[in-house]
């Protein structure tokens, strides 16, 4: 095969690169080992991913039907580093049938003596994503590459006959022998193009997104942006390129300030249109190829309709307090409120949507509302280990009734369920049948919110929480002086992480106290405890100089320890979302006028505190998760998914990780006590 140098040619081609970009929805980000560049103009949206290391890959990603193509490269025996020249063009193509297909071309540059492509894989992100975390794909999507001159290509169509995917790799610096690639001077160049035949979102950005309430934060407007369109919001980017029921609406909720009325009505629009005929809210959809391989494995047909997941039970109860904080608490929505439930929607309206959903929340409440025991808590869907946010297997830490759930969000959507009624918005979808039940809400709230908590309250003696705290620091390597100062000689309490099946708490705490913050009425006690739980240094409580952990298992016996660490999807790690979260919900209590002044200082305390974290770690506050390491007296950020050993890797993009657009730290605040 032919020898390609790196020539003149070459440098034209960055330069053309530059030239028709400009004026794109271009931007990079550096995460771990991932260079990611996203790019979106016209029918394009596109995120391409280059992996460093020694298990290099190339992921191009798709939101027009959740689609991508990717190449995975044996692995090195040293690491190699990518390098992106230029920017990335938006191509459109026909393929030979005439049909278009949308997607990007770009130069690569990596260091490496060679690179030998393994395997490519061309169809939904979520196959994808299968086969980045398995290691296998359906045999019936896998192609195989086809070589001509110095480039090496492959292309399918859709499963079922339609407009399908492209990918080639053009050796500019290097040779071409098979499917093993050389290096010339000890670097190889390729000329990439990533093509999806999906059919593509309609972008929404700039003023018909935001107003001008929004932090001016350029690198968060790219992400939300990226991630906006006029169907829907995508969840997260590269591997969640499309609708989720709980990030859409605890983004649109936290961005609420900030939205644009229309772009709010987008989300719940989107949520409401995916419920299931019992009111459940679907979790993720399975569009395009992925449905049809869903299909396949069903009822042995073709086809792409959408399929959803109703397996989670947290969204069914986040529903309703969000449509609140719009419908009846947000005054832009006023005028706006009736036209928009009254909008056809399916065989009916909006309006019958949201009462749908209401129904199944009052059902599933009664029976706690009636009897106030743990047999008649929220549990998981039975054979199902998931069921809220934390949606790995052990982030319940194995537990079947979560704290999030069952003490805070079903008695936010009760209460929000009478708010909605009484402001008169639900009279016209409600049955006589639904008035009734729409008039007892108020007191199931109130039994929920009295009785639930409790369920999930644990009390460490003193004595045995220093000695676990000084065990628990030596395992996991950080000092334990500030974090057994800040327990003195009390007992430790925090509201467990879940119940198991027979009652027993899963003693781990955690930062869903947030949700308490933003949609209860905690009392005095309940945001005192909170308040500890925040500000108090890790492993006594979740504060770290990277962040608030999500989860700290320092009272829990070694089994469950072994189920958080910080390689962890839901364990000792640090989400965005949920900072934002706690200080939107903190900002939101402080608010209140009923607190005394000690309990404001508390508080206050944590507040500034949780603040610290979210500005030491404003480089990764737009990806997904991050872990950390302590080193020199420090905690340090680390990108998660660096290690070989993390469960996973972080998005780039995430929709919740950009909610601090409507966040603001209070300008006079003092600093976190040392």
């Amino acid at each position: 095969m032919p020898t390609h140098r790196t020539t003149g040619a070459l440098a034209a081609l960055a330069c053309l690169t530059l030239t028709a970009a400009g004026g794109t929805g271009n931007f990079t980000r550096t995460e771990g080992l991932n260079l990611n560049s996203f790019v979106r103009q016209g029918p394009v949206s596109a995120h391409i991913v280059l992996r460093s290391g020694i298990e290099p890959r190339i992921i191009v990603a798709f939101p027009a039907g959740n689609s991508g193509t990717g190449l995975w490269f044996e692995p090195l025996a040293q690491p190699a580093d990518w390098k992106m020249e230029g920017v990335p063009v938006p191509i459109s193509q026909t393929d030979a049938m005439g049909r278009s297909l949308h997607g990007t071309r770009f130069i690569a540059t990596v260091h490496s003596p060679r690179l030998v492509a393994r395997q490519a894989v061309l169809s939904s992100v979520r196959v994808l994503r299968d086969y980045q975390a398995l290691g296998t794909a359906p045999r019936e999507v896998l192609t195989a590459a086809s070589a001509s001159g110095a480039t090496l290509s492959w292309q399918r169509d859709r499963l079922d006959g339609a407009p399908g995917y492209r990918m080639s790799l053009r050796v500019v610096h290097g040779t071409l022998k098979g499917k093993e690639i050389e290096a010339l001077d000890g670097q190889i160049t390729l000329e990439v193009t990533a093509l999806t035949g999906e059919t593509p979102l309609v972008p929404v950005s700039g003023t018909a997104l935001l107003d001008a309430n929004a932090n001016p934060d350029a690198q968060v407007r790219e992400a939300l942006s990226f991630l906006s369109y006029r169907e829907k919001y995508l969840a997260g980017s590269w591997r969640f390129d499309t609708y989720f029921g709980r990030d859409t609406l605890m983004s649109v909720r936290l961005l609420m300030p900030a939205l644009q009325p229309a772009a709010v009505e987008t989300g719940l629009r989107s949520v409401l249109e995916r419920l299931s005929p019992k009111g459940e809210v679907a979790h993720e959809e399975d569009i395009g190829e992925f449905a049809i391989l869903d299909h396949r494995k069903t009822d042995g047909s073709n086809s792409a309709d959408p399929v959803y997941d109703y397996k989670m039970i947290d969204s069914d109860f986040l529903l309703a307090p969000v449509a609140r904080a719009w419908l009846v608490d947000d005054a832009r929505a006023t005028p706006r409120a009736t036209a928009f439930l009254a909008e056809r929607m399916g065989d009916g309206r909006v309006g019958d949507r949201l009462m749908r959903n209401l129904r199944l929340v009052a059902a599933q409440a009664a029976p706690f509302a009636q009897a106030p025991t743990v047999a008649h808590l929220i549990s998981l869907k039975p054979g199902v280990p998931v069921g809220e946010w934390r949606d790995s297997n052990d982030g319940l830490g194995g537990g079947r009734m979560p704290y999030d759930v069952n003490a805070i969000l079903v008695p936010a959507a009760l209460e929000a369920g009478a708010a909605l009624a009484r402001a008169g918005l639900l009279a016209p979808y409600a049955t006589p049948a639904d008035q009734a039940m729409l008039a007892s809400l108020d007191r199931a709230a109130a039994i929920w919110r009295d009785k639930a908590p409790g369920l999930f309250a644990v009390s460490v003696p003193a004595n045995q929480a220093r000695a676990a705290i000084r065990r628990y620091a030596a395992k996991v390597g950080v000092p334990a002086d500030a974090a057994l100062a800040a327990v003195g000689d009390r007992p430790v309490g925090f509201h467990a992480l879940s119940l198991n099946a027979d009652g027993t708490p899963v003693p781990v705490q955690n930062s869903d106290e947030g949700f308490a913050l933003l949609f209860g009425h905690p009392t005095p006690d309940q945001l005192d405890l909170a308040a500890q739980t925040i500000s108090r240094p890790f492993p006594a409580g979740l504060r770290t100089g990277a962040g608030m952990l999500v989860a700290n298992p320092a009272f829990a016996a070694p089994a469950v320890q072994a189920k958080f660490g910080s390689n962890a999807y839901h364990g000792t790690v640090i989400w965005s979302w949920q900072q934002a979260l706690a200080a939107a919900g903190l900002a939101r209590q402080l608010a209140r006028t009923d607190l005394s002044l000690d309990l404001r200082h508390r508080l206050g305390t944590a507040q500034a505190c949780l603040w610290d974290g979210i500005e030491a770690t404003r480089s990764v506050q737009g990806s997904e998760l991050w872990s950390w390491r302590h080193a020199g007296e420090h905690y340090e950020v680390v990108a998660f998914g660096a290690n070989g050993g993390d469960a996973d890797e972080s998005n780039a993009a995430q929709l919740w990780s950009t909610v601090y657009l409507a966040l603001r730290r209070p300008a006079s605040q003092d600093r976190c006590p040392a």
